[in-house]
């Protein structure tokens, strides 16, 4: 396992700015110790909680950005629906999370290979009105998004030797 090192100045300060600030230090900390990327063979040097964070960091982004379309046409599907992420979220007590995750799996088996095709700007666009059972996905995201990322905080900080080791 990779060592992954935050300075407790540097947390404090990010826990004085909000939540996104506290768990952003933790996802910068996780990606510097294994050298920016996370791939299969980076994987193996994380532990299941961290490349569960890396998991969320993923989804939030791309969710909050575009919706689990753009999700899934920009290549996380299979990183965010083939790893126990959603059973992971349900094991920090996130049901309501692990239960919309399990949603979207379904309709990615049902649309992935439509969405994952390459297309033109114009086509992508065009995707979020062919596929809008989607909509209301990325509606109850959005509504609860700022409620599991605080959820999502506190586990982290409830377990921080499970996510990196805090230096004074």
């Amino acid at each position: 396992m990779k060592e992954v090192t935050i300075k407790d100045a540097d947390l404090q300060q990010a826990a004085m700015e909000g939540m996104d600030a506290f768990l952003a230090v933790f996802v910068k900390a996780i990606y510097d110790s294994i050298g920016g990327e996370l791939t299969a063979e980076t994987m193996q040097e994380l532990n299941a909680d961290q490349i569960t964070l890396l998991a969320w960091n993923t989804l939030h982004e791309e969710v909050m950005d575009g919706g689990f379309v753009q999700l899934i046409y920009n290549g996380y599907g299979t990183f965010i629906f083939k790893n126990p992420l959603a059973k992971a979220l349900r094991q920090w007590g996130l049901r309501d999370l692990s239960n919309l995750i399990y949603e979207a799996h379904t309709l990615w088996l049902k649309h992935r290979e439509e969405i994952e095709k390459d297309c033109s700007q114009e086509e992508f666009m065009a995707l979020f009105e062919q596929f809008p059972d989607f909509d209301n996905l990325d509606d109850q995201f959005v509504e609860h998004e700022e409620e599991w990322t605080d959820d999502i905080a506190h586990y982290v900080d409830d377990h921080l030797d499970r996510f990196a080791t805090i230096q004074s």
